[in-house]
């Protein structure tokens, strides 16, 4: 193996070192660097390419289902933060202040955001002034800060990240509730469909809701390494932003009405959990839908037939770019071919074709799935069609074995040292009859570092036991422990 081959490969193991091992492979498959200051990262090109893919699939369902998007000022005035005091209450010590402007110190503290209710809703009540104005949907793709005190994980866990948040009024809570659901069910097929990973729906706990909010609703996905990933969520924020900055509307009555808002996020956190779920020892592995490239053609020749390989390569290539398909075609004479399938392993593309002088008197294909490196020799025409089809093969690797994963780590548990040795020797979700008070869910975090991640959606839900598996109380809800990250 040449030094270049050795560099390519993945020092650390997924099973034994998921931490060293999800950082290698984020630089390695050149999604991600380490900014200078702690807590940030650079987004390389390909890393930005499967965030625009996110972008892609949700704007189009989000401007299907009538928000539109807009842009607020990154910087919001303290005052207009301190008007919803959970907000401020909430998000107190992680925002970053702006205390000067050049060299002048400013009147007033400006905020970045840490989430912009405090400064989209003031001018949501500006642009309500009838029922005729609801609902009203809007959307902004933008970057927050906020100063958390974590090690920084790509994606995971960084100061600033790119996200998504949508802000909504609407006349009923009925309406807003729907608005709700809507979000997450897009979030939830985001999850499922594009990126191949099954989730969990409920809400968070109320101790644990966004600051303000009425209900928070969320979608929970299950690492390898037995975390849980809070994938995206959606706020019910009831009428108290509404109230808060008189966003007030005059009904069908000629009345005057206090608007139910919502709220709904999701952040590149997503991506995070699509690296840390299908990602193995050899590097990044992605689903085709998201894939910054779905397929590579790698022509194998020597000096004899170079010519008829590469042109039959290229005219594959070609067919494939017409058919719509993210293809490239790897033509690198400096390069032997072990190099390049190393390399675009590491990388995640999702299906290689590999082309040879056999290839080419038999007018074939030989294909190769990323995540197993099954193969099968396929004919030369209807390539799109042929690649779609194992497009579908690699979809359904990916999302079954995701699946296992999940079904196979929920567990119950009734009692403190269940509760504790099951997350302690399995990791996984452990469900359990909870009282509903927070300081259960302490006992069991100052033990092991794990809290509730959500509790059943369906509020009149019974809990799977009568008394709390923490304090022995009369239970009035089901809880979902795990560690997270």
């Amino acid at each position: 193996m040449s030094d270049d081959e050795q560099e390519l490969g993945i020092t650390e193991r997924k099973e034994y070192s998921p931490g060293e091992w999800y950082a290698e492979v984020v630089q390695k498959a050149e999604l991600a660097d380490y900014a200078p200051m702690g807590g940030f990262i650079v987004t390389r090109p390909r890393g930005y390419a499967l965030w625009e893919g996110v972008q892609d699939h949700l704007d189009e369902k989000f401007k299907k289902t009538g928000a539109q998007n807009a842009y607020f000022p990154a910087l919001i005035p303290e005052s207009f933060l301190e008007r919803e005091s959970d907000i401020v209450e909430g998000f107190d010590p992680e925002v970053a202040w702006v205390t000067h402007g050049g060299h002048e110190e400013l009147e007033e503290r400006l905020a970045f955001r840490p989430t912009s209710e405090s400064i989209i809703t003031p001018f949501m009540s500006d642009w309500v002034r009838s029922h005729r104005d609801l609902p009203l949907r809007l959307n902004q793709w933008c970057s927050v800060i906020r100063w958390e005190a974590t090690e920084t994980k790509p994606f995971f866990r960084t100061k600033e990240f790119l996200w998504q948040e949508g802000h909504t009024a609407h006349e009923s809570e009925d309406e807003a509730w729907d608005e709700t659901m809507t979000r997450l069910d897009q979030y939830e097929n985001l999850y499922e469909d594009v990126l191949a990973i099954p989730v969990m729906r409920g809400r968070k706990p109320p101790h644990d809701k966004f600051p303000g909010a009425d209900t928070t609703t969320t979608v929970e996905a299950l690492m390898p390494d037995g975390k849980s990933v809070q994938g995206g969520t959606s706020h019910y924020l009831g009428q108290g932003f509404a109230e808060a900055y008189d966003l007030t509307y005059t009904d069908e009555d000629e009345e005057e009405a206090v608007a139910h808002t919502t709220s709904w996020g999701l952040s590149w956190r997503a991506l995070g959990a699509l690296i840390m779920t299908h990602s193995d020892d050899q590097g990044f592995v992605c689903p085709p839908r998201i894939a910054p490239e779905q397929v590579v053609v790698v022509p194998i020749w020597n000096e004899d037939n170079r010519e008829e390989v590469l042109d039959y390569a290229e005219g594959v290539a070609d067919d494939l770019e017409a058919a719509d398909v993210r293809v490239e075609l790897d033509d690198r004479d400096e390069r032997n071919p072990g190099f390049k399938f190393n390399e675009w392993e590491l990388k995640g593309v999702p299906v290689r074709i590999e082309i040879g002088p056999n290839e080419v008197e038999d007018e074939e294909l030989t294909v190769v799935h990323r995540p197993d490196g099954e193969n099968a020799v396929e004919g030369r025409e209807n390539v799109g069609e042929t690649v779609e089809d194992h497009f579908d093969k690699v979809y359904a690797k990916l999302y079954d074995a995701a699946k296992e994963n999940l079904e196979e780590n929920v567990r119950e548990a009734y009692e403190t040292s269940q509760i504790l040795g099951t997350i302690g020797q399995h990791g996984g979700y452990v469900k359990t009859p909870w009282c509903g008070d927070q300081a259960c869910e302490q006992v069991i975090k100052e033990e092991i570092a794990a809290e509730i991640v959500m509790v059943p959606m369906d509020r009149d839900e019974e809990p799977i036991g009568d008394e709390c598996g923490v304090c022995g109380d009369e239970a009035c809800e089901t809880a979902y422990f795990a560690k997270s990250y």
